[in-house]
């Protein structure tokens, strides 16, 4: 019985802030997607264990965590 009232609230504030149940399953699932760009400044990239690599064609972080970031 709990669940069937959860599933009713969740498809009641679904359906007034205006999105289908379809849409709201879209916008939980694209909220957490990573951006497809990402950029690093070269501290960030020093921290994560890598090395600006500023004068190489395509400014990118070499190494560690930000691995093939580009770097801004």
């Amino acid at each position: 019985m709990r669940i069937r009232r959860i599933l009713a609230a969740v498809a009641a504030a679904a359906a007034l802030s205006g999105l289908g149940l379809t849409g709201a399953a879209t916008a939980a699932t694209a909220q957490g997607a990573p951006s497809a760009v990402t950029v690093v400044t070269p501290s960030q990239c020093r921290e994560g264990g890598g090395t600006p690599a500023i004068n190489d064609a395509g400014d990118y972080c070499q190494g560690g965590t930000y691995d093939g970031e580009k770097v801004d």
